[in-house]
């Protein structure tokens, strides 16, 4: 399996998991406070986690499919996932670790010159 393949099953998946993820966010945040920091955070892990989806479709065309998608998906965990994981748990923990996986992502965007 080519690398490019790996990336675009990584980019369908990730687009699905997005779909979902923003589906359970408007109903279950729904009784909450529009103005809530939690419904914030799952909002904005949840667009960022869509646009990096699509992103990884055009990553699986680029010259180095492999070093952008990996990048891509490396800082769509740690950006979008210790902002869902606060959204969800209310935990701070992991966020330290966003700043990390937006540097990841800029740099995925960037690979795709290559």
């Amino acid at each position: 399996m080519t690398a490019s393949s790996v990336v675009r099953r990584l980019a369908a998946l990730s687009g699905a998991s997005a779909v979902a993820a923003g589906a359970y966010g408007a109903h279950g945040f729904k009784n909450s406070d529009p103005d809530d920091y939690q419904r914030v955070l799952f909002e904005t892990a949840n667009k960022y986690h869509f646009y990096h989806s699509l992103a990884l479709l055009g990553a699986a065309h680029s010259g180095k499919p492999a070093v952008a998608g990996t990048l891509l998906v490396a800082g769509m965990g740690m950006f979008c996932g210790s902002l869902y994981h606060q959204a969800l748990t209310g935990d701070p923990a992991l966020r330290k670790v966003a700043p990390m996986g937006g540097v990841a992502m800029i740099v995925g965007w960037l690979a795709m010159i290559l």
